[in-house]
């Protein structure tokens, strides 16, 4: 399974700290994020992965170059111009090939095991499968229902439901239909959800969304104090 890592956004929540480095080489433990998911992606066996850039992309390719040092190959999905999430992956499909591919957002932290995603036998036609977390503080409503069979449906207004995680498993059938250029994905997952094809599960080991410079300095305060 081939996978790709969104990286990019220009950071603008994360402002001063972006605007001399991208968001997905700010550190945690003294590296990067985007280092962090390559390690793990390559310990789960995932060997194949492109990375979108566009915000100060240069840095991105010196820090992470061919991937050559993890194991892993690494090809570059260059946008002149951030296309957001859907956009970003529909200029990438020519690289991602025919087969349902893994997405990680290049700006959160988590310790998912991407080994239960990769060792699944996926049969997604115009499905997507989504990875979700317990509500942080900054959201605490959250954006979907999980139903108990595995499939996503709307939140009604003051229900609690579950945060999408920024991983997900999509097949290229998804994205048919729409053009290439600038496109959020909830629009997308929305139909999905009005045709019932996008499920989910909810994941309830570590995940934080590293969106602002203090939930960057909380991650890595609480990092240096695990570590004995």
């Amino acid at each position: 399974m081939k996978v790709m890592i969104l990286a990019a956004g220009a950071g603008e929540r994360m402002r001063p700290l972006t605007d001399h480095t991208p968001k997905p080489l700010l550190s945690v433990g003294g590296v990067p994020l985007i280092e962090h998911h390559i390690r793990a992606l390559a310990g789960a066996g995932i060997t194949e992965l492109v990375i979108n850039i566009s915000h100060l992309p240069q840095q991105i390719v010196a820090h992470c170059g061919d991937g050559s040092r993890w194991g892993v190959s690494i090809v570059y999905s260059r946008e002149e111009v951030g296309l957001e999430t859907a956009g970003g992956i529909i200029k990438a499909l020519p690289l991602l090939g025919d087969e349902p591919f893994l997405i990680v957002n290049g700006d959160v932290w988590t310790d998912y095991p991407f080994r239960d995603l990769t060792d699944r036998d996926w049969n997604l036609k115009r499905e997507a499968h989504l990875v979700f977390a317990d509500n942080p503080p900054q959201h605490t409503h959250g954006d979907f229902m999980l139903k108990p069979d595995g499939l996503l449906e709307f939140r009604a207004q003051g229900a609690i439901g579950v945060t999408y995680a920024g991983l997900a498993v999509f097949s290229p059938l998804f994205f048919a239909g729409f053009e290439s250029g600038k496109r959020p994905l909830r629009p997308l997952l929305d139909l999905a959800i009005s045709e019932g094809r996008l499920h989910g599960e909810h994941y309830r080991g570590v995940w934080v969304d590293v969106g602002t410079p203090q939930r960057l300095q909380e991650l890595n305060d609480s990092v240096s104090l695990s570590v004995p």
